[in-house]
């Protein structure tokens, strides 16, 4: 009962929002998917698997003028790539691969947070310093999370059962600690958010209308930073470090801050240089063992799985974030970390094409389109940041499944795919005031 109540109240609190305005709906939604992981360890039902679905649901209901209204030419392009994407995992529901249960959950994790690249593209200035802001005290406030599972450990948190599984499985981290979750689901996704707000924080840094407003993005920014050496994943590390050297290499941000965020980057070496704890990083050092988890990762080449299931193995027979309660029910299960074979098992030759043609689009551009306004350096990490996460999605599964970062990449990538909104209103044409009040000079009229 507890959890059908979390999923009404999600879905009402964000509906309040998004009818208030699109940037309020976004961070109200992604503050649900922040505190999602531990929600659902710590009550235990299968509708509570359901409560980020919810929140985004009422987004979906709250702007549903904006998702269905006919497209322009701003981002006419951008919603019929989504329409399609959409449309070919509607079709696959009608053909009975799998249990009908399993293939809603499949369509869930192939289609539920596409709409979020279309509300990307709509978003004006103001929706975006809305979620910047939104994301730099939801950073701060899981980080509070992550500090004390660091000192009194996770199982205080997160109880022990099937849905935290994966969270005590990930004991690597030096002297036998796990790895910290902070308020996600597991440490990939505490990292992974972590890693997908940078982009923005460093535009609200930029962007910001009052110094509070840019202390508030440099403190998002340093919770980021901390959190993803607490999570201990190296991915992370290595797309956050990408992140670093091109915002101090390329970032027109004046020197001013360029200074200001390398003392930040410093502080936080510093901080990791100093504990243990916090530099599993450096397993990266180790060539053998890396080539040896890629290739553990990438352990059913993608071609492979086309031969032998060139249809599909039905919507939710990748492995699509299935609940363990539903688990047992999936036909001809296939094991696969590579987010390009999941996609190709669940929807098929033609599901994969799709996929790799709308990438191929918003990959080479025709946006992205960054302009000259105060968010070009925001949108130019942004659109690095989704096309490094698409490009490695081969040595990885999750990535169009992942909460909230599914939803972050999917707004980032629509949000940089067409020019802003503020960047396409036509120019009006300004009458210059009559500033010379003499009297009109009389005419003569020769009378008839």
């Amino acid at each position: 009962m507890t959890a059908i109540l979390l999923c009404i109240l999600a879905c009402g609190i964000t509906w309040w929002a998004g009818r208030r305005s699109l940037g309020g709906g976004v961070v109200s939604a992604l503050t649900f998917g922040y505190f999602y992981g531990i929600v659902r360890a710590n009550v235990p039902s299968s509708f509570s698997h359901f409560i980020f679905d919810a929140a985004l649901l009422g987004l979906y209901i709250a702007q549903k003028d904006t998702l269905l209204r006919p497209g322009n030419s701003r981002n006419k392009t951008l919603r019929l790539w989504i329409a399609i994407l959409l449309l070919w995992p509607l079709v696959l529901v009608f053909i009975p691969f799998q249990p009908w249960l399993i293939q809603l959950v499949g369509l869930r994790g192939c289609a539920f947070f596409l709409p979020m690249a279309i509300l990307g593209a709509e978003m004006g200035s103001d929706d975006v310093y809305y979620v910047c802001k939104g994301l730099a005290v939801l950073n701060v406030a899981v980080l509070g999370f992550a500090i004390a599972e660091y000192f009194l450990g996770v199982t205080r948190f997160f109880p022990m059962s099937e849905v935290t599984e994966l969270i005590y499985v990930s004991n690597d981290v030096a002297g036998g600690f796990n790895r910290i979750p902070a308020t996600f689901g597991t440490s990939h996704l505490f990292g992974g958010t972590m890693t997908a707000t940078i982009p923005f924080l460093i535009g609200g840094w930029y962007a910001g209308r009052s110094r509070f407003d840019r202390l508030l993005s440099v403190a998002g920014l340093v919770a980021a930073f901390c959190g993803v050496l607490l999570s201990a994943t190296r991915s992370n590390f290595i797309v956050s470090s990408a992140m670093v050297i091109f915002t101090v290499a390329f970032g027109k941000i004046g020197w001013k801050r360029q200074v200001a965020f390398c003392l930040v980057i410093l502080g936080v070496g510093v901080l990791a240089m100093r504990n243990e704890r916090l530099q599993r990083f450096e397993t990266l050092k180790d060539t053998d063992y890396i080539q040896e988890r890629i290739a553990g990762s990438v352990n059913r080449g993608t071609w492979e799985i086309l031969t032998e299931y060139p249809l599909g193995n039905g919507l939710g027979g990748g492995g699509t974030s299935i609940p363990y309660f539903l688990q047992g029910q999936v036909r001809h299960p296939v094991a696969t970390e590579n987010e390009f074979g999941r996609i190709s098992l669940e929807q098929g030759m033609l599901g994969l094409v799709l996929w790799l043609s709308f990438l191929a689009w918003f990959i080479a551009g025709y946006g992205p389109s960054f302009g000259n306004g105060v968010w070009r350096s925001a949108r130019k990490l942004v659109w690095f940041y989704v096309t490094f996460s698409f490009c490695t999605a081969w040595i990885g599964n999750g990535l169009l499944t992942a909460i909230p970062i599914t939803g972050l990449i999917m707004m980032g990538l629509g949000w940089v795919a067409v020019p802003m909104r503020e960047e396409t209103r036509p120019r009006i044409a300004l009458t210059r005031r009559r500033t010379d009040f003499r009297p009109a000079r009389a005419t003569s009229v020769t009378p008839a």
